[in-house]
This record gives structure tokens, sequence and C-alpha cells, in this order.
């Protein structure tokens, strides 16, 4: 055995053996700081499994856990002008656009689509913040309208998942003209008798708080999203005063009766399957297409004679 042997050849393959480890492969909690593996991450609908902190999770792997199966129906939205305003502040708003669909790969800040959960049929609609910070603008609008006027088409619940940081400023008055137009909207589906949910994630602020996602027949809310009009630190300034620990947060607002529920991601679907259905008039869901084996334990002691001698019909 000599250097060569030891050393040199050991070197030689640990180079040419050496694997691309993907940057990508672990992602670091916000709120605890564990290091947690994507897919573990992912199979828990972007939930840390430490601490329970919710991250951020696109329109599409929220409705791909909320739907039987992953399956669902795009519906389309009308395309609003690209620039009415022809604004620009430090880029041109037709490249903030244009950035904010590579980033995500979506239209728009949100997301229209029909499907099944637990065999019961809804529409479900939900925002983006990533794309722009989830901002209000024509396209949402369209988009709620649509949302609606399917719900109302086919007679179904709608769902709405909220996430916006207020109205887009680079539309201006069009933008704030969306409050009114979400409001018919929802109304439309109560003068159809239909449910309308909301589910306020993180965060709810400005215009969008004060239009379609304080309208619902129930508001739901994750844990410690962060839902108002105005954010704390502008509140703070204004009345120079501090705020409550946890001041306009989802935990807070249930004690204040702003909200009716405040339910983790991973319990979201069986929730929203109970609700809707009691608001639907449905019975209970029934989870799989073979009875229990209680339910079969059952069936076979009804049919079973007292005297445990098969019965003439049973022979025959």
């Amino acid at each position: 055995m000599n250097w060569i042997t030891n050393y040199v050849r050991p070197k030689i393959n640990s180079i040419f053996s050496r694997r691309e480890v993907p940057e990508n492969l672990w992602q670091k909690c916000d709120e605890c700081g564990t290091m947690l593996f994507h897919r573990e991450l992912s199979d828990n609908q972007n939930v840390c499994t430490s601490c329970g902190h919710h991250m951020h999770i696109t329109p599409r792997d929220r409705f791909t856990a909320l739907f039987d199966g992953g399956v669902f129906t795009e519906v389309a939205v009308p395309e609003p002008l690209a620039d009415p305003l022809k604004f620009k502040d430090q880029k041109k708003y037709p490249d903030r656009i244009k950035a904010a669909q590579k980033k995500t790969g979506e239209k728009d800040a949100m997301l229209v689509a029909a499907g099944e959960i637990g065999r019961t049929p809804i529409i479900a609609a939900a925002q983006d913040f990533s794309y722009m910070g989830g901002s209000m603008g024509m396209y949402v609008g369209n988009a709620i309208i649509a949302a609606a006027e399917e719900a109302v088409k086919l007679g179904r619940p709608l769902v709405l998942f909220s996430a916006a940081g207020g109205a887009r400023m680079q539309e201006g008055i069009l933008s704030l003209m969306q409050m009114p137009r979400t409001t018919v909207a929802v109304q439309m589906l109560k003068e159809a008798g239909l449910p309308y949910i909301v589910v306020l994630t993180h965060p709810t602020t400005g215009g969008v708080t004060a239009s379609y996602a304080m309208l619902g027949d129930v508001h739901i809310s994750e844990p410690n999203a962060l839902i108002c009009f105005a954010g704390p630190r502008v509140i703070e300034q204004t009345i120079r005063e501090k705020l409550p620990e946890g001041f306009q947060r989802a935990e807070y607002l249930l004690d204040h009766g702003m909200l009716d529920r405040v339910t983790p991601r991973t319990e979201m679907r069986g929730e929203l399957i109970t609700i809707i259905r009691m608001l639907m008039d449905l019975p209970p869901q029934v989870v799989g297409d073979l009875p229990s084996p209680e339910e079969e334990e059952a069936a076979k002691a009804a049919n079973a004679p007292a005297d445990g001698v098969p019965s003439e019909e049973a022979a025959e």
C-alpha cells in the first residue's frame, strides 16, 4: 500500500462520483428556522411540520389538494384591457405583468376552477399573492364575476380563497371599481340561494377585505393570517398607541366575532366538505364506495337468525 493507493485513487474516485445536488431540495421555515425537505413540505401543503407555520401556496397546488383526486377544470375568465391608463412608475405596467406571468406561470392573480370535493360539486377561486401581491385589478374582478356566473349557472356553491395586498395601483380607479362589481357578483349568489364561503389566507388586506372577502355566508381563516383594511403599522402611526398582541391576526378576529372558524390548511378540505353539504341540505359525506367493517358486521348480524340456524329462505 502506498500514497497513490491510499490517497490519490480515492481522491480521483470522489471527484468523478460527485453528483450535483439541487439547491431547492430544502426550504427553511420563516417562523422556526427548521430546514424542511421539499417533498415532505409539499405533501403537508406547505405547512411546516415542526411549528405549523403556513407558508405560501399557489392556487394550483391548493386546488390539487382540495379537489377529489386533484382533478379540476379551469373556468375561462374574460381578458381585460392590458394597460388602460398607460401607467408607468419605475417600470411600465405591461413589463410588470410580463414579469409576474413569467414568475408564476399564470395569466393574473386569480385562478377559477370547477370540480368536486367529497363528491360535492363546487366552483372555487383562489388568489396568488406572488403575482403582484395578489392585487385586485380588472382581471380579478372579471374572475370573481365569472366564478359567480358559473356557480349560478350550474347551481353550485362558490368557495373563494383570498390573499391580497389590496387594489392594484397601476389600474387606479378602475381597480377600485372592482369592489362594487364583485359585491354585485356575490349578491347574484345570494339571490340564487347558493352558499358563498370565504377562506381568508395570509395576508388579506385593503380593498379586498373591504369587499368580497368579508361578504361570505361563512368566513374561515388559516392560522395567524393577517386580515385587515389598514395595516397595524399604519394604525399605530395614526393613533400613536401600541396595539394589542396579535392584533388583526386570525385568532384575534375570531375572538372578536369577525370570523367563524380558524382552521389549519391540512384540515380545510374536510371542514369545507362538512359546511358545504350542510348549507346545500345534503346528507353527510360518505367516505369510500364500500361499507366499513363495522357496517358489514352489523348487516350480517341483522340478517342472521336469532337461534343461529339458517332459515328456510336462506337455505333455498
